[in-house]
């Protein structure tokens, strides 16, 4: 049997000496000429279901059978595999979405890629050399979740473009209902991968490009072309402003759930009347509406989700905070559920934060209503409710009585440790 280092580690090593950078992947391998039965003979331990993959007996890296594959219907279990001990390198390789993943090194020269020689029967090095994102052989075709793998490599390699064919090949692909057959939970993984990359703008706008955002997400792709006031968004257009929300997000390293509900934040103005535009009054509530439903049809994650409904339901009150008293700030750190979930609504803090400074112009400014909140917060978490609780019983109230006393405690410890509101700050 031939073992042959592949994909990703292949391509990030190759990488790297372009760059004259450092390169840790985890490694995969393919392995020519060898049966299941070969592999159980020294230990190797079987883990896919679909696919013949085994995981070392030591390093527990992966390893998987050279295959071939072939659509015999729409999903991602519609296909038939074939892994023979006659089934080529080549014909592996082939089998891959982008030139840039269809490369190998021999198990010989692994432990130095960068410096190995390379097989690439398919112009990987070139297309890697000259950032181009390029398919294979038109069996890219098969599998529609390639369209969202190949949006969250352009995130991730940010300087790459789309080669114009396969663009070309993408739109057919939406055109022809492809992507109507996605799976739920494939959907959702790549576009929690690609919220992740260091550029995540650069996925919906090649997702927008090709038709596919329209059709896994219409929430998010009908915001561009919204205008916005200008006074508050120099960007204008919401979709632009977007855009710029989710690329700071990823400069501020903000998580996942974060990233989402930066991405759900403002989904009512794509459905404000066009004869109220540029403003957006009510866009929050009309926001969370929206967002269930997505949020249902991609089986998001109970922690995104509920972040993303707090975000686009208080986002506003949130950025107007400076001028609230302190009976206004108590009832917005209630509705964030604040006082029970501070480190959740330090999250929140941050989306919004990405929303303010999100838009043209604002990259460096200053956040001060993160810090009143957050003082607010602490004011009120340094009550000892348990013990105004008991006096109130003391005192012989009962009931909603004692929950009346225990906010009046909240709002006077806010009321007595931090200035009252000031002038109030443009808002996003």
């Amino acid at each position: 049997m031939d073992i042959y280092l592949v994909g990703g580690a292949v391509r990030d090593a190759l990488l790297a000496r372009e760059r004259h950078a450092h390169a840790h992947v985890d490694r995969d391998w393919v392995v020519v000429g060898a049966t299941p039965e070969a592999l159980l003979g020294r230990g190797f331990v079987p883990v896919g279901r679909d696919f013949p993959v085994f995981l070392h007996p030591r390093t527990r890296e992966e390893y998987a059978l050279a295959r071939t594959e072939r659509k015999t219907a729409p999903g991602y279990h519609g296909f038939d595999f074939q892994a023979h001990p006659s089934v080529t390198l080549e014909e592996d390789l082939a089998r891959r979405d982008l030139t840039i993943n269809a490369m190998a090194i021999a198990q010989a020269h692994a432990d130095n890629p960068a410096q190995a020689p390379v097989i690439d029967p398919h112009g990987g090095l070139h297309d890697l050399r000259h950032k181009v994102l390029r398919h294979v052989t038109g069996a890219f075709a098969d599998d529609p979740v390639r369209i969202l793998r190949l949006a969250r490599f352009a995130a991730r390699f940010a300087d790459f473009s789309v080669a114009p064919e396969t663009m070309s090949l993408m739109r057919r692909m939406v055109a022809s209902g492809e992507v109507d057959h996605l799976v739920a939970e494939r959907v959702w993984q790549e576009l929690a991968r690609g919220l992740m990359e260091q550029q995540p703008s650069r996925m919906f706008e090649v997702l927008r490009d090709c038709g596919a955002l329209q059709r896994l997400l219409p929430e998010v792709d009908r915001l561009w072309g919204v205008p916005q006031r200008a006074d508050y968004h120099p960007e204008v257009d919401t979709g632009v402003h977007l855009m710029m929300v989710l690329d700071m997000s990823a400069r501020l390293s903000a998580s996942l759930p974060v990233r989402f509900a930066c991405l759900c934040h403002d989904l009512g103005k794509g459905t404000t009347p066009a004869d109220v535009l540029p403003r957006h009054l009510g866009h929050e509530e009309r926001s969370v509406r929206l967002l269930r439903p997505l949020c249902e049809r991609w089986r998001v994650p109970r922690e995104c989700r509920e972040l993303a409904e707090v975000v686009a339901r208080e986002h506003g009150h949130i950025h107007r905070c400076m001028s609230f008293g302190p009976a206004a700030l108590l009832r917005l750190l209630q509705r964030c559920d604040a006082l029970r979930r501070p480190q959740r609504f330090d999250e929140v803090l941050l989306a919004c934060e990405c929303d303010a400074r999100g838009r043209l112009g604002h990259g460096e400014s200053p956040y001060p209503q993160a810090a009143r909140l957050r003082q607010a917060l602490a004011l009120a978490l340094s009550v000892d409710t348990a013990g105004v609780a008991e006096d109130a019983k003391a005192a012989g109230l009962e009931g909603e009585q004692i929950g009346q006393r225990v906010q009046a405690a909240h709002q006077t410890a806010i009321e007595q440790g931090m200035p009252h509101g000031g002038p109030q700050p443009p808002a996003p």
